[in-house]
């Protein structure tokens, strides 16, 4: 599934040639997507001016001013700026057009989603009670102890609650996890504030890390421009369970954690 870096690739990718573009005309081929497009979208989209592109959590914003486009990768979607003129493959279900040029919506799973409102689109009811952004001065060592002592759940998946902070998924959690020598399953109420401190930092630069080498490339994520990302090659633990680990040697061991494999060192993480 795209994750946070992947969708914040995509958006600085298409964003410098589609902000200020009006757009032409929208082509839908399969409304048939997790939440059915808008019967409306077509109509409500085209001849408006994108002003800006944004990201919320997972969900990337098309802001004009009559309303707001809101597009989400499902658990394979991508997005591509190809020539208009391009035919559509099998799973390229809509097409945005900027004159000669095209953004289309790639599904083969279709469980992404291109919804339209003309309200404020924080306030839509995807992205409403979403929690703060882990990038953002509002997701700090504070908040997740607040959070933290309250709940009896595993570490690993708080940082993957959605209502506590937004985009950390399973790669880039594990990840954060190993860097901050914490075990998955750890209680997250029995974890020290310095100690969660450090955990918030190594989620930031992880994914800041992510962003600036592309994300990574699971299965059918590609970017704006059909490349891959490239921080899969360097991940210590995900997906590595039952090979040695790069920091001690140890074996790596796995354990599913709200249903989500869970890769971890036992000698590194406590």
């Amino acid at each position: 599934m795209p994750e946070l870096p992947e969708v914040e690739t995509t958006r600085r990718g298409i964003a410098p040639h589609i902000t200020g573009r009006t757009v032409s005309r929208v082509i839908v081929r399969d409304a048939r997507l997790r939440w059915p497009v808008p019967r409306r979208l077509a109509a409500d989209l085209a001849g408006q001016m994108v002003e800006h592109v944004g990201r919320r959590a997972k969900y990337l914003l098309l802001e004009t001013a009559r309303g707001t486009a809101i597009l989400h990768l499902g658990m394979s979607g991508s997005l591509r700026l190809l020539p208009a003129a391009s035919p559509p493959r099998t799973h390229d279900h809509v097409d945005v057009l900027f004159g000669e040029q095209c953004l289309r919506l790639h599904d083969p799973r279709r469980f992404g989603a291109m919804l339209w409102t003309e309200d404020d689109p924080l306030a839509h009811p995807r992205l409403r009670d979403l929690g703060p952004e882990p990038l953002s001065t509002a997701f700090d060592g504070a908040y997740l102890h607040a959070v933290a002592r309250h709940r009896r759940i595993a570490i690993k998946a708080l940082l993957m609650d959605g209502h506590v902070v937004v985009g950390v998924g399973n790669i880039y959690a594990t990840e954060a996890l190993f860097r901050a020598g914490i075990h998955p399953q750890r209680s997250c109420r029995r974890i020290s504030r310095p100690r969660l401190e450090q955990l918030v930092g190594e989620v930031k630069a992880v994914l800041d890390y992510a962003i600036a080498r592309g994300g990574t490339t699971l299965r059918d994520f590609l970017n704006e421009s059909g490349q891959p990302g490239y921080f899969a090659q360097e991940l210590f633990v995900y997906g590595r369970a039952g090979q040695p680990c790069k920091r001690c040697g140890t074996r790596l061991k796995s354990r599913a954690i709200g249903q989500r494999a869970s890769a971890y060192c036992p000698s590194c993480q406590h």
